[in-house]
């Protein structure tokens, strides 16, 4: 390797390259397998799942859009199209914030609740099925780890409102 101009970035590693080029491809194509086996057996995306799924953990079964468009990785106008269409299935209601009248809060309904525990378990073996009878031995809290510190690092900057 030659002297490397200050400044400039260090080529990747043998092993770092076949580690992004893995992580990559599983980042595209692991979110297509479980979206399809979700539609397939529920009609039901994989973004409308983990809208559900989150606000089924909020207090009160509730939360601001724009927290819930950040804990979903999702811009706040995706969001809202999301739970607008939840709305529509009466899995989700809309409120306006109690505290400064001009944010909105997501609600998840009882039947959203129902809807959500009905799901789960296809959900769980596609996520068996596609993730973790593939791991083996892995270190699993120690790669959670360094996933949720590169998702910090990158993570949406501001919200545009909370719609």
């Amino acid at each position: 390797m030659q002297n490397e101009a200050p400044g400039r970035p260090h080529p990747l590693t043998g092993e770092e390259e076949a580690f992004m080029r893995a992580f990559v491809r599983a980042s595209l194509t692991l979110p297509r397998a479980l979206e399809a086996d979700l539609l397939r057996e529920h009609r039901m995306t994989l973004n409308e799942y983990f809208t559900l799924m989150h606000l089924s953990e909020a207090p009160g079964r509730r939360m601001r859009m724009s927290d819930l468009a950040e804990a979903a990785a999702l811009s706040l106008s995706g969001m809202t199209r999301i739970v607008t269409r939840l709305q529509d299935l009466g899995l989700v209601l809309r409120e306006q914030c109690a505290e400064d009248g001009r944010g909105w809060l997501a609600v998840l309904t009882d039947a959203g609740l129902e809807r959500l525990r009905a799901v789960w378990p296809a959900h769980l073996a596609s996520v068996r099925r596609h993730v973790f009878d593939h791991l083996g031995a892995a270190d699993l809290s120690g790669f959670a780890a360094a996933l949720h510190s590169v998702a910090a690092a990158n993570a949406f900057p501001g919200r545009d409102g909370d719609g």
